[in-house]
Parts: structure tokens; sequence; C-alpha cells
């Protein structure tokens, strides 16, 4: 699969937006992937921060979430492989140091949202780049739900979350919100990440 393009966006830009980066046909089966999951109680309350200090907050964040891991699924094995070539590629072009991908579906139920975050921690750096691969067919533009990035230079950009759309950005850089959805709202969201500094033996 060619990834030149997103390579060179994160090179001048630091984000990168894709439309088709998978197939209808594999979009549409993580999709169902997604909601069986989810009818089944797998994917819960999204918290906010980390460790002993993660706690769900619905003012600031309403979606619910279910980590990928090797074997739960053929259709989501694929991606994670996907993912994995794609991050062999980031590392030789750009000399990113990524060791892993980590990412959860997370589905946005209607009147959901997402406050301004950015995607690293403050004590751990470890989350380089960000992936969001949007699972929504048909989406309208009066559901809302857009993915509302906030530029270096004061200006946003809202990106739709289209159906087999890839968004990609510095993980550090970008801050971002997700305005209210009117509408079921799925995506994979997920982290490239590096080996963290250890800001301690500096």
């Amino acid at each position: 699969m060619p990834f030149s393009s997103i390579i060179d966006d994160l090179a001048a830009r630091g984000w990168s937006l894709q439309s088709s980066f998978l197939s209808s046909d594999v979009t549409h089966q993580l999709a169902a992937e997604c909601r069986r999951r989810y009818a089944e109680g797998a994917l819960a309350p999204a918290g906010v921060g980390r460790g002993e200090e993660q706690a769900v907050h619905e003012g600031i964040r309403g979606d619910h979430i279910h980590w990928l891991e090797e074997g739960q699924a053929a259709v989501s094995d694929g991606y994670l492989s996907v993912m994995d070539e794609l991050r062999q590629t980031l590392n030789r072009e750009l000399f990113l140091g990524l060791e892993e991908f980590e990412c959860h579906f997370a589905l946005y139920p209607p009147g959901a949202f997402y406050q301004t975050h950015l995607d690293r921690f403050r004590d751990d750096d470890s989350r380089c780049i960000t992936a969001v691969l949007y699972l929504n067919p048909d989406w309208q533009p009066n559901n809302g739900g857009e993915l509302r990035m906030h530029l270096p230079d004061g200006k946003t950009l809202d990106i739709p979350p289209l159906d087999g759309h890839l968004l990609m950005f510095l993980s550090g850089e970008f801050p971002h919100e997700v305005m209210i959805t009117q509408a079921e709202r799925l995506s994979l969201t997920g982290w490239f990440r590096r080996r963290p500094v250890d800001v301690l033996a500096l």
C-alpha cells in the first residue's frame, strides 16, 4: 500500500487527511465489528487522564471505547497489519523511532462530544502520531461530529468523519476537539508510539 502522500504531508505541515484509505467493504466490516462489541457491552465509557487519576467525565468526553488486540477478529487484525506497515514506512522515511501502534474503537452516541485536548500527556511523550480512521457511511453535514483541529496560525479546520477517511497528525502539536454529534459516530482512534524520554535522567 503506498503511503507517500502521508509522508509528504506530515513532513510539510504535520498533518494529513487521506480519503478512501481503505475500501468501503473493509470499513463496513470494521463498523459492524465495532457495533457488535458495543451490543455485547465491550465498549466502556472513556476516561480522562491516566493511571490512578483516570476518571470518566461525560462533561469533557462522551465516547465509548474498546482497545484492539491481535486475535479478536480477522478484520481488526487486518487493520493492525496495515498500520504496522505504515509504522515501518514512517520510521524508514522520517526516522521517528516508532515502536508500536495502539488503537481502540470509539463510538460517540448522539449528543456526545470531546472538549479541546492534546493527545500527548504532559509527563509522557511516547505518543508521536495520532491516526483516526472514520467508519461512517452516508454521513450527512447536519450530523455534526466534526473533528476541529486548532492550527498553529490560530485558524481551525473542521474535518467531518466521512467513511474511509484517515486523519493523521503530530500528537503533541495540534489541540483538537470533537464537536457534538447528532448521529452515532464511529472511528478507530490510535497512536504510533515511540520509547518515552526519561526526563529524570536528563
